[in-house]
């Protein structure tokens, strides 16, 4: 792809940090500018710091993505930066900020059940409102998850499948007189992603030509941030003892792939939503193609995110 400028989200950590510094360490005709969009602090100016060192050209945004007025300032300093020339023609961006949350009461600042308000709800909402910056050929990355699916490696390990269901009741915070549960935090999770699918098919719709998009699955990475509320240090210590498995996944292995996928041109053909696992295009599962699932959330979204004009 000819190189722009690559926005990302949640750089600071885990697999962002390992995309983030994949893409500041290609060949200087291929390296884009970087936008980072994360929580604002010490973490995203040292990954800013880390690209620089490479030779990259970096602009940190700070934001914090359970609040969407944040979302919505970041969204237009990455407009200012791109109109001043500041930066490269926005070619890429890759929604990878994410986290799942512990307690399902947990609400974000505009009232949204956490989990479905960082790994959709931001990423709708910023994808909307730089949705006339982008220059084609341009691609947008969605971070999903096989989760949403349930086969006999994740019913060992008890990883709940998603359960769809009307997309404003799942953005809804469960209610405080219904104790939350493990079961709770995971169906939360697998229903964002299940969410980032249907998502992914009806954006496509929705695009100017040569705007396309993709869904990237970087594979079981156990130890990474998503398990910080699940028994804390220790959990991630383990998760990262397994990482040393052959086959298991880590940021360091799978930053440099989902790095590819934005920007090399052995994945220029990806577009509607096509699915990615690691370094291969794969199938989804038949349930995950739901045309009328895909435009009752793309009109629930409108719904929730009223702040957002798509026309």
């Amino acid at each position: 792809m000819t190189p722009g400028t690559v926005l990302i989200t949640g750089p600071t950590g885990g697999l962002g940090r390992e995309t983030t510094l994949a893409l500041a360490r290609r060949p200087h005709a291929e390296r884009p500018d970087l936008l980072l969009v994360g929580r604002p602090g010490d973490a995203l100016s040292s990954v800013a710091a880390e690209a620089r060192a490479e030779g990259a050209v970096v602009h940190d945004i700070g934001a914090d993505l359970t609040r969407l007025s944040d979302v919505r300032a970041a969204a237009g300093a990455v407009g200012e930066l791109v109109a001043a020339g500041q930066t490269r023609p926005l070619r890429g961006l890759i929604a990878n900020a994410g986290l799942m949350s512990v307690d399902t009461h947990t609400a974000s600042a505009d009232g949204y059940e956490l989990t479905f308000a960082v790994n959709y709800l931001a990423h709708a909402q910023l994808i909307g409102e730089l949705r006339h910056q982008f220059s084609a050929p341009a691609r947008i990355v969605l971070v999903g998850s096989n989760t949403y699916h349930q086969n006999i490696f994740r019913k060992i390990l008890h990883v709940a499948p998603a359960r769809w269901r009307d997309p404003i009741e799942i953005a809804r915070p469960l209610p405080p007189d219904e104790p939350a549960t493990m079961e709770h935090s995971g169906i939360a999770y697998s229903n964002a992603k299940l969410a980032i699918l249907y998502y992914a098919h009806e954006l496509q719709r929705h695009l100017p030509d040569g705007v396309t998009v993709a869904v990237f699955e970087p594979g079981f990475m156990p130890g990474t941030g998503l398990s910080r509320g699940f028994g804390g240090a220790a959990v991630q210590r383990i998760g990262r003892a397994i990482q040393a498995i052959p086959g298991v996944s880590s940021p360091a292995r799978s930053g440099p792939l989902l790095a590819s996928v934005a920007v090399d041109a052995r994945w220029a053909h990806l577009k509607d939503g096509a699915f990615v696992v690691k370094n291969a295009e794969r199938p989804v599962q038949p349930f995950a193609h739901d045309r009328v699932r895909e435009q009752q959330l793309w009109a629930a979204t409108a719904h929730l995110l009223p702040t957002l004009n798509w026309s």
